[in-house]
Parts: structure tokens; sequence; C-alpha cells
């Protein structure tokens, strides 16, 4: 079984293959506070203010940037709801791999060092 270290310790790779339901559901712990809806990864955060939402947004897309892999953002005033999948895996029919659980990891982690640091 993985761990949520492990994922924070690994990078994208090219070429994923979809997880199966079986692993989304083992995996899914390792990602406090997301979940999976229409067969994507979300979560929302939460800010004070906007400023704050877009803090949190430029740090997630350098991370994205360097891992490549980039999620869908919807942003608001005080709010930013991130949702990952792969469009790659079954044969171009999207679902959800490795690569969006490291990420997700990894987007945690931006918000729990920025609350922890405010």
């Amino acid at each position: 079984m993985i761990t949520t270290s492990e994922l924070l310790a690994r990078n994208c790779k090219e070429r994923q293959t979809a997880l199966s339901a079986a692993t989304i559901v083992l995996w899914l712990p390792l990602v406090p506070g997301w979940a999976v809806e229409q067969g994507k990864l979300c979560r929302l955060f939460k800010f004070p203010n906007y400023y704050k939402s877009m803090d949190f947004v430029n740090a997630v897309a350098l991370m994205t940037h360097a891992q490549d892999h980039h999620p869908e953002l919807v942003v608001t005033y005080n709010t930013c709801l991130v949702r990952y999948a792969t469009h790659s895996v079954n044969q171009g029919q999207g679902g959800l791999s490795e690569n969006d659980f490291m990420c997700a990891a990894r987007v945690s982690a931006i918000y729990e060092g920025m609350v922890g640091a405010a």
C-alpha cells in the first residue's frame, strides 16, 4: 500500500494508465478532503480573501507546470475548486491516474503550508 509521503515524493510520469475503481477507493484516504465527482478528483479550498485565493492559485500553477499535469481551477473571491483527471487514459476517454493523486497530495501540502503560515 502506498502512503501520502510516497505520493509527495514521486513526480508525474508520461503514459499513465487509469487506476481501477478499487485502487481509487484505496488511495482516496491518502488525500483527505478530496472526493471523486463525475470521474474527477476534486477539492474546494477556502480562503479569507481574494488575495489569498490568488496566492494559492499561483503556487499551484508553479507546481503543476513543473509536474506537467494541470488541473481545472475554478476561482472565486475566497475559494478555489481544484479538479484533476487524466484525459489521455482509457484510450483518450479520461479517468484518474497516479499523477492525479500525486498532484492532489501536493496541492493539499501547498494549502496546509499557506494556512499554517497564516
